[in-house]
Parts: structure tokens; sequence; C-alpha cells
């Protein structure tokens, strides 16, 4: 015990700090961006808090000696740092803007588009059935390891790209571009089964309407779409795990591709 508590005594705290930053600058730029933590209801305090956290926690590579933070090229360094990290963190929430969107598809078909109030996260106007189907999601992605499975990826990430001043390669925010396309297929993937039946209930409503003037199909149509939208939800909710796992799978593949393509290594 006393040898434990000499060796800590003996650290060169400074050159910890020192040798440490640029990890932490990395992993604080994740944080502020990343689902949950990145949130603005987490105070700053648990978010800097959380960061020097992981940065004691997790195995960081050795800088280089040649590395000055006072200098321009610490600067450059440090703001190569701030991009992984919001690069990393803005690949993941794609996981998250997926199903919101498929949210206000949903919403706009059931008839509950004016039910929107103040979200600080997706925007001043958010249907309540997306903000739901995001709560959900987080649930998954907490209760699928999600978290574990993005620290390792944050880990990785200084094996792939080292804190280097070499310059980030533009293939890796044109795999970012194309990997958007994910967030329009797989949001109607997921609005698509019941926005096809309420697609049908509507025709059925418009033929009767036609035969028979003389039924209100404002008084009816309404609660029937309503009902069969809460009717499906209830299948949805039970299918959306396997969907998350499903999504969170080629977020995790495309965040190691980004980063194969930022420092431009040869798969």
């Amino acid at each position: 015990m006393d040898l434990a508590i000499v060796d800590l005594l003996n650290i060169d705290f400074f050159a910890w700090v020192q040798s440490s930053f640029l990890p932490f600058v990395r992993i604080l730029a994740l944080i502020m961006v990343a689902p949950i933590t990145g949130e603005k209801e987490v105070p700053n305090r648990v978010k800097i808090g959380l960061a020097i956290l992981i940065v004691i926690v997790l195995p960081l590579p050795k800088l280089d000696d040649n590395l000055t933070l006072y200098s321009l090229m610490g600067i450059w360094i440090i703001a190569q740092q701030i991009m992984i990290g919001i690069l990393i963190g803005f690949t993941i929430q794609l996981t998250f803007m997926t199903v919101r969107f498929s949210g206000e598809l949903i919403s706009m078909q059931m008839g509950l588009g004016m039910a929107t109030f103040y979200d600080p996260i997706s925007g001043p106007s958010t249907s309540v059935l997306s903000r739901l189907i995001n709560i959900i999601a987080m649930l998954i992605f907490l209760s699928l390891d999600g978290h574990l499975w993005l620290l390792y990826g944050l880990a990785n990430s200084f094996d792939i790209i080292p804190i280097t001043a070499y310059p980030l390669k533009q293939n890796g925010y044109l795999a970012l571009i194309e990997i958007t396309g994910l967030l329009f297929n797989n949001g109607i993937m997921l609005a698509l089964p019941l926005m096809t039946l309420l697609l049908i209930i509507n025709l059925s409503l418009g033929l009767l309407n036609r035969f028979t003037p003389q039924l209100s199909i404002f008084v009816v149509g309404y609660p029937l779409t309503l009902l069969c939208g809460l009717t499906m939800l209830s299948y949805l909710f039970s299918a959306l795990p396997l969907f998350v796992e499903s999504i969170l799978e080629q977020i995790f593949s495309t965040i190691s591709r980004i980063l194969i393509y930022l420092a431009d290594v040869s798969t």
C-alpha cells in the first residue's frame, strides 16, 4: 500500500496533463455530439468530468515528444481532434435521426402532425410520436451496450488515426455524406408498413364517399385512421429493437470505414 502511494506521488502531473490533453479534446468533442451525453439537459461540467474519466480509463497511445501545444501546429492538431470527435458522434446520431424521421412520417399519416411540442434536441417543433420513438431507441441503444461499443470504437480511433500533424483525407468526409442516405432509406423502411396501411384506408374511405355521399367521411375517417395507426404502432414497437440493432451494426461499420478513409489506410 505504501509503495502504491509513493508511485502515485511520483507521477509528473503536468507531463500527464500535457500528454492527455489532445486525447481529451477528441473525447470531449465526441461527448458533446454523441447521443444522450450531447443533449442540452446534460450540464457541461458533467460532460467535462466524463471526458476526464474516459481519458483516465482508456489506454491511450503515447504521443510524439515533438508535438507542442503552444504553436500553430498545436492549434492545427487540436482542430483535427475536434473534427474527428464530431464526425464519430454525428455518425452515431444518424441512428436516432432515422427513428425521428420515421416518427415524423407516421405522425403526418396518422393526423398527429399538429401534436408537437418544444424539443431542445431535435428542434423547436417536434411531434410527440417522434420524441417517443426516439426515447425508446435510446433505451434500446443502452440495452444493447451501444455506449460500450462507442467507447471501443473511440479507443480504436487512436490506433487508426494517431495524433499527428498529418491532414485528414477528404475520402472520409465523402463517406460520411454517402452514409447520410441511410437516414432516408431506413427511416422510410420503418414507417412504410404503417404508411401503406393508412394509405389503403384513406383510399377506401374515398371510394366509400363516392358510393355513399350521405355518409360523413370526415367524422368516421379520423377516428378510424387514428385507431388503425395506434394498433399498428404496437407491432412497430415490437419490431423496433431489431431495427435499431440493424442500424447500429451499419453505423459502427461505417465509423470504422470513415476513420480508415480519413487516415487513408488501405483496406
